[in-house]
């Protein structure tokens, strides 16, 4: 077999051929590493409603799970007490499992924060979860369509 050199050209088109694969499989991994981190948090958020509700615990029990869930998974991020507290109001914000699966699990959870920080109508934040995904916004043009109230213009 003899070891041919490609042109400039052919060698081109195969780098550029395999980045794209490379870069679309890490997009496909990056959508369904926040699917299931979306989900997780809102599990959480699902459990720390129903015992808080169940059986009377206070806010007080999220400081204490941030410490302790710290201790145990320490190179795990987002699970401080102000986040767990976005879990709880996540899971409260959208009780829906299909509208959960379907739309907002597909946000990053930093979307899905700012929803819930700016929007408190649930028509209005179904529709820029919508929106969002549709259009691909970022987290800030996310915030500054909803600063500027794009949904009452519609």
């Amino acid at each position: 077999m003899i070891d041919r050199i490609p042109s400039a050209q052919t060698y081109a088109t195969l780098l550029a051929s395999i980045k794209e694969r490379i870069q679309n499989a890490q997009v496909r991994v990056a959508l369904a590493v926040n699917h299931e981190l979306v989900l997780l948090y809102c599990g959480i958020g699902k459990e720390i409603l129903a015992r808080q509700e169940g059986e009377g615990w206070g806010k007080n029990i999220i400081r204490r799970l941030a410490k302790d869930l710290a201790a145990q998974f320490p190179e795990m991020k987002g699970l401080s007490p102000r986040n767990l507290g976005y879990m709880e109001a996540f899971a409260e914000a959208w009780p829906d499992d299909s509208i959960l699966q379907q739309l907002v699990a597909k946000l990053p959870w930093g979307h899905n924060v700012r929803l819930l920080d700016f929007v408190k109508n649930p028509e209005e934040r179904v529709w820029y979860a919508e929106q969002a995904i549709q259009h691909g916004w970022s987290r800030n043009i996310l915030v500054l369509q909803i600063s500027s109230s794009t949904f009452s213009t519609v």
